[in-house]
């Protein structure tokens, strides 16, 4: 006979709330900073909610599905998909005119997927937006929560890309695309309860937006445990130069394009020994020629194990003329300890200061003379390296960026949200 208070006792534990998280493309593998921010959030989220995943798929993304299932295996509810295949064309830019919404909305709808959706918002406590594109899925009955995570604020990108480009009929279409984008994002922060995204994005979407959205800072960075790895010495790295990053992105292509035409004639000019190696997935065209002229510079592709390349590299260069947004591929480089040479809009949005955390330039010229001074000048190098790697592990964690995520949407949660009906287009 069992004494008073020998059998067990379940206890049930609260039901996690249902979380739907509605993103522009599968997140998987994570080879470009959006897509690591986005399966950085997934693991974290699916940790605390009940979360039933919905996206488009699309270029490659099929090809991944059963990896990011078995990556998840157990810890999703749901993963929702529907293939999309709408390419960035004049044909349909214009069915985009006609239609009343920017490019990238279109190229991330399908109707199918939105009916889905629908259908599983009925029993979905929040729902979370994961980039500007998505909005279009969030049904107008919803009354719950809207999470809106801004990625970028795109029509800065749109407006620097027309701001870059020597073609009229170019940058008159990105100019105004970069307005049809602004008007769309602020109508997704508007809608939302709470909108994520970099402090430099949110002083961009802020004079557009209501008085009454609910700010919250984020950031997107890259692999911090690069900081568990041993520093590296400057007496064991190459002068080799190395860039990392998506080639198929065309801030990236553009970049490069510059940097190869306009820096690194300058810098062969005064060190004929030093090499460069771009690392990145689907080069451009255009870049594959441009490297096949230039001088000591290797085109190596995607690289599976950055560490053999990190550890020879004596300098990372992130030469952007455009974009917007905190870069991964300067913080991965600040974390693993390569000095980095950048321009201010590789900097942007993060508190880090010249020649103290990393070297800013605005000049091909000042670039040149920089990327030749770090890679001489041994006690500059070292005192970069250093001061980068204390910053990212003082800032820039993804334990620390969820943490103060994680605050800002409890206060969301526990704010009683009258009911509203969205202006979804």
């Amino acid at each position: 006979m069992r004494s008073p208070g020998a059998e067990a006792i379940a206890v049930r534990e609260p039901a996690l709330r249902k979380l739907l998280f509605i993103t522009s493309e599968l997140p998987f593998p994570a080879l470009s900073g959006g897509k690591l921010k986005s399966l950085r959030l997934l693991e974290h989220l699916s940790s605390r909610f009940d979360v039933t995943i919905a996206c488009p798929l699309k270029l490659e993304d099929g090809k991944h599905l059963a990896d990011f299932e078995r990556h998840f295996e157990g810890r999703l509810a749901a993963v929702m998909t529907e293939a999309v295949e709408v390419s960035r064309s004049p044909l349909n830019m214009v069915r985009s005119y006609v239609l009343g919404i920017p490019l990238n909305v279109l190229r991330t709808r399908a109707k199918a997927l939105g009916d889905r959706i629908a259908n599983a918002a009925q029993g979905t406590d929040i729902i979370y937006l994961d980039h500007y594109e998505v909005f279009q899925y969030a049904p107008r009955e919803f009354s719950g929560p809207i999470v809106y995570h801004a990625h970028n604020a795109y029509h800065k990108l749109w407006a620097r890309y027309g701001d870059a480009s020597s073609n009229l009929p170019l940058r008159l279409a990105a100019r105004y695309e970069a307005a049809r984008v602004r008007t769309y994002e602020a109508k997704v922060c508007n809608a939302s309860d709470i909108v994520y995204a970099a402090p430099r994005d949110i002083d961009a979407l802020r004079p557009y937006c209501n008085a009454h959205v609910h700010w919250a800072e984020t950031a997107h960075l890259g692999d911090d445990a690069q900081l568990t790895l041993d520093p590296l010495t400057w007496s064991k790295t190459e002068e080799r130069l190395v860039y990392v990053g998506y080639l198929g992105w065309e801030a990236n292509v553009l970049g490069l394009l510059w940097f190869l035409k306009h820096v690194w004639p300058k810098v062969r000019a005064t060190h004929p020994s030093f090499q460069l190696d771009i690392v990145g997935k689907n080069p451009d065209e255009r870049l594959k020629t441009a490297v096949a002229r230039a001088d000591n510079v290797r085109l190596l592709g995607f690289v599976a194990d950055l560490e053999d390349v990190y550890r020879r590299s004596r300098l990372c260069i992130a030469p952007l003329t455009f974009g917007s947004g905190m870069k991964v591929k300067v913080l991965d480089a600040m974390a693993r300890g390569i000095p980095v040479v950048t321009t201010p809009t590789g900097a942007e949005s993060i508190d880090a200061r010249h020649r103290e955390h990393l070297l800013v330039c605005e000049s091909a010229e000042a670039m040149a003379r920089d990327i030749g001074e770090v890679l001489t000048d041994e006690a500059l190098w070292s005192r970069l390296a250093r001061n980068s790697r204390e910053l990212i592990q003082t800032r820039y964690t993804w334990a620390s960026v969820f943490s103060d995520m994680d605050r800002a949407l409890a206060d969301v949660i526990s704010t009683e949200r009258p009911t509203a009906t969205l202006a979804v287009s």
